[in-house]
């Protein structure tokens, strides 16, 4: 790319709120995040496995069914169960905050936004977050955000470094193996995104020849792994892949990638941020976000769900979609799939 060419592409994408320059402020703010937060550590983190790298091969996409028939959205304990003990939910309470790790550069998701003076972290995941530690602790406000890397969500888990992640993550097959799961709080799909001038039309052969950018450890890159050469063209570069997904729109400002594939609901907060790209061609894939918690956790998930299922019934939910979604995802009037809280169905 000529430096002419380069100039023209970040005077571009700085015309949007998540920018390059923006995106670096809201970077360089994550990074202080990570550095002066606490590293408060939950009880039970000398449990089996703790401390252990990710697995890394291929997830099962979220339309699959799990070894014992269900599909892994359907995978998580009823509210109104009973569990054998509540000593984790319990160690929460003794302690008196409720650790939560998030992200903190996805708009309208988990962001922390320069124009607010007090440098609170805003967004969909954020009101949920804040909405467990009412419940849980009768104050939402009793919460201390750790921001985690897309990379890192499970590790973070199972190192004992966070109660729980609310950090848009699909509920997988492989990851149940891994972390334990609420009932799905959104429904979305994976997406492609491209400038507006691109001959990209979405997840199909304009990839051909294609740079494209994913996130590590996301069922973005599990679905560009399984896919190339049958539903994309052999010759899709995939191999450029980030430890943050934001970091894939930075790459696609600067030139450096064609497209980028993520979550359709966190590539239309980004095609907000910035006028020049936009979403290519309709979701492929179905993904639940759930609240990840470690394994055998059992009386946290269940308090969890029950959150889950007051915050829908009252009306939280919708309030909190209306807040931040509505503004990317509902577009020309027409309401989005997603506007709706999925169904749980317990296991």
């Amino acid at each position: 790319m000529n430096a002419r060419r380069l100039a023209q592409r970040l005077r571009a994408g700085l015309r949007g709120w998540g920018g390059v320059s923006a995106m670096a402020v809201v970077c360089a703010l994550a990074l202080a995040l990570v550095l002066l937060l606490p590293r408060t550590q939950p009880s039970g983190a000398a449990a089996a496995g703790a401390g252990q790298g990710l697995a890394h091969g291929l997830q099962a996409k979220a339309d699959q069914k799990c070894t014992n028939g269900k599909l892994p959205q359907d995978q998580s304990l009823s509210p109104s169960g009973t569990s054998a003990t509540q000593k984790n939910v319990d160690a929460i309470k003794s302690r008196g905050r409720l650790v939560v790790g998030v992200d903190t550069n996805s708009y309208r998701w988990g962001y922390l936004n320069p124009n607010n003076a007090d440098g609170a972290l805003e967004g969909f995941d954020i009101d949920l977050a804040h909405r467990i530690a009412r419940d849980l602790l009768g104050d939402p406000d009793k919460v201390t955000f750790k921001a985690i890397p897309t990379s890192r969500r499970i590790d973070a888990i199972n190192d004992g470094e966070v109660d729980m992640v609310v950090r848009t993550m699909t509920i997988t097959c492989d990851r149940l193996g891994q972390v334990d799961f609420s009932a799905p709080y959104f429904k979305t799909g994976q997406q492609v995104l491209a400038p507006k001038n691109s001959t990209i039309t979405g997840y199909n052969a304009t990839l051909a020849g294609k740079k494209v950018c994913s996130a590590a450890t996301s069922t973005a890159l599990d679905n560009l792994k399984a896919d190339k050469g049958h539903k994309i063209p052999a010759s899709t570069d995939i191999g450029t892949v980030v430890p943050n997904q934001l970091d894939c729109l930075v790459k696609l400002q600067l030139g450096e990638v064609d497209a980028v594939v993520t979550d359709g609901a966190l590539a239309a907060s980004q095609a907000a941020q910035d006028p020049t790209v936009e979403l290519k061609g309709g979701l492929f894939t179905d993904e639940y976000y759930g609240v990840a918690m470690k394994r055998g956790y059992e009386d946290l998930v269940r308090q969890v769900n029950r959150t889950l299922a007051d915050y829908i019934k009252d009306g939280g939910w919708a309030d909190s979609y209306r807040t931040w979604l509505h503004p990317t995802m509902d577009q020309d009037g027409k309401k989005s799939p997603s506007a709706t809280p999925p169904e749980a169905n317990y296991r």
